[in-house]
């Protein structure tokens, strides 16, 4: 059969369940093919799902991967050959023109099945290929639906998206943990955070939102770190006191939890998960009463230190999920050493922040709080951590100087929400392309053995 040229129109698989007896048009990637003797299945797969397609030894040519037009009639099919797990189970396609748009090499594993039987590093050396897996793409569909919800309760919520730059003069927090750009004849920054960002904008637009890549330099390998992640960051102007930031955090992620439970019910299903459990009311406790209620339940003593590890992070979950049926918990009142410079001490204890973390399912999801929205303060402790306020002053303080509400706000990492939910043990599954100490797209590793390996051939050339 040769190749047709087609003008007719595109119809994805899913459509076709209304259409039996009706001449189509299809156009996808072949995801399997069956042969039976002289007839020959073959699955197409387009964003919709899959479409089973009966033909001759046309489809015999065929191999997984490979990218296809094809035109057919719609039929029934014979009710003991329906397939439930299929929307489109009910119908093939009986093949009449098959013209092949590109061809595919040998795949590096079966991504057809269900979960794919490889290593998270080879997954991620062939990360085009693993995300053709259903499971795995079905991850990404779900954190987009994740994005999705949190767009639309800040709209609806009087607040306006901006987008943050992410090379910077300064650090955004102090400290070593920033990555140093040669920019120009200068030395910047990569970002660590849009937080001053968001807090000057707070000053033109009092509610304001942006989803922004963020980078840390911190030496950590671990299931739950990345170098570069995605906070989904909210800050907000003319607040009476921290809680009116906490409850609002509240109130966001359980319009996500609703819209990831209604509108993935299959993803969830098909990865036998719900969304967290939630009360009414969540949780709220002190970090010194968290490491008491942890130290009671386990004699584990962390009491005195600055935060929670990540064992009673897990610990003070369970207490959350047993005594109080929530899955979700807020930490509250971090010491001002832990909590960075621009935070508000509470009145009532100036060694104590007005500050919070959300812990979902034994990991931090949020860190968040009320900020100091006093010029004279900010400067007084850009002194204290042994920083210039100079250096400071555009754009940041600038926006202070000129007048700045009580304001406060909170960042969700966008991939640690994603693990959590669907219970991954690692965060890059929850990261399209993850960067961290051995990644950037290829391990790091492959980078420097080749410039050594060019290195040694250079100098065998020489002798």
């Amino acid at each position: 059969m040769g190749i047709v040229k087609l003008t007719m129109k595109r119809y994805l698989n899913n459509q076709l369940v209304e259409m039996v007896g009706e001449k189509v048009m299809v156009k996808g990637w072949v995801n399997s093919v069956r042969k039976h003797g002289s007839v020959v299945f073959a699955d197409i797969r387009d964003r919709t799902g899959l479409l089973q397609v009966v033909g001759g030894k046309e489809l015999a040519t065929l191999s997984n991967e490979y990218v296809v037009e094809m035109t057919g009639k719609v039929n029934k099919r014979n009710e003991k050959y329906y397939n439930s797990d299929m929307e489109t189970g009910k119908i093939e396609l009986e093949l009449l023109n098959l013209n092949i748009l590109s061809k595919s090499r040998d795949l590096p594993f079966d991504i057809r099945k269900p979960d794919l039987d490889v290593s998270l590093p080879i997954m991620l050396d062939y990360r085009n290929a693993s995300l053709r897996n259903k499971k795995v793409s079905d991850i990404f569909i779900l954190q987009a639906e994740i994005v999705k919800a949190f767009r639309e309760y800040m709209w609806a919520n009087s607040f306006t998206e901006f987008q943050a730059p992410t090379i910077v003069a300064t650090a955004t927090e102090g400290g070593s943990q920033v990555f140093p750009v040669e920019y120009f004849d200068h030395k910047v920054y990569l970002s660590q955070s849009p937080q001053f960002y968001k807090q000057i904008m707070v000053s033109i637009y009092e509610r304001v939102f942006t989803l922004a890549h963020a980078y840390r330099a911190e030496p950590s390998m671990t299931t739950r770190h990345l170098t570069e992640y995605t906070g989904m960051d909210v800050e907000m102007g003319f607040i009476d006191s921290w809680m009116d930031v906490l409850l609002m955090a509240d109130d966001l992620v359980k319009h996500i939890f609703k819209s990831v439970s209604k509108n993935c019910s299959k993803i969830l299903k098909e990865y036998d998960i719900d969304v967290p459990k939630t009360t009414k009311t969540t949780p709220i406790v002190k970090l010194s009463e968290a490491q008491q209620i942890i130290f009671d339940r386990t004699k584990r003593d962390i009491r005195g230190e600055p935060d929670l590890d990540p064992e009673g992070e897990r610990e003070i979950c369970k207490w959350a999920e047993e005594e109080k049926q929530s899955e979700i918990v807020f930490i509250s009142h971090f010491p001002t050493k832990k909590r960075p410079w621009y935070t508000y001490q509470d009145p009532e204890n100036k060694q104590e922040t007005l500050s919070f973390d959300l812990i979902g399912r034994g990991v931090e999801w949020i860190t968040g709080g009320q900020r100091i929205h006093d010029y004279d303060e900010l400067v007084t402790n850009i002194k204290k951590m042994g920083a210039n306020p100079d250096d400071f002053e555009i754009p940041y303080l600038q926006a202070f100087k000129y007048g700045m509400p009580p304001e406060g706000g909170f960042c969700i990492g966008l991939e640690r929400i994603t693990q959590n939910i669907m219970g991954l043990e690692n965060v890059r599954q929850a990261t399209l392309y993850p960067r961290d100490m051995e990644r950037v797209d290829v391990r790091l590793s492959t980078i420097s053995q080749a410039k050594n390996d060019k290195k040694s051939k250079k100098k065998k050339l020489n002798k």
